[in-house]
């Protein structure tokens, strides 16, 4: 087997507006609404699914939980731009910028919370 990328990442989340706002307007995600109704956010070529917590979609990870993922995020954008338009949103840093070792290299990174406390790394390679 020779896998080739992440199509999708799901996010167990408490408030799906919240999130929809936050990735939306924050980190500028685009909402897609699929199936029956179903929310995500898109962004390149990937997609971050949302379920609700208490009402996620089977299958479904054995313990969802808000605020259990840790994502690192690849932006096109230089960090420093990052810093500013984060500020520019209330968005606190909670670490960087800092050097970091991505899957294709060395990149420079700010960490932030989404409003579920999941870590969102957001990475600039170096």
């Amino acid at each position: 087997m020779e896998l080739e990328a992440i199509d999708h990442v799901v996010l167990t989340v408490r408030d799906i507006p919240a999130s929809v706002a936050f990735y939306s307007r924050v980190l500028g995600m685009r909402e897609v609404v699929f199936g029956e109704g179903r929310r995500a956010l898109a962004f390149g070529r990937c997609k971050l699914n949302l379920h609700q917590a208490g009402r996620e979609f089977e299958p479904k990870a054995a313990h969802p939980a808000p605020g259990a993922v840790d994502l690192c995020l690849l932006a096109r954008t230089p960090v420093a731009e990052i810093v500013r338009h984060l500020a520019a949103h209330d968005v606190a840093i909670e670490e960087g910028p800092i050097e970091r070792t991505g899957s294709q290299g060395p990149i420079l990174s700010v960490y932030v919370r989404d409003p579920d406390g999941n870590l969102i790394e957001l990475s600039h390679p170096l």
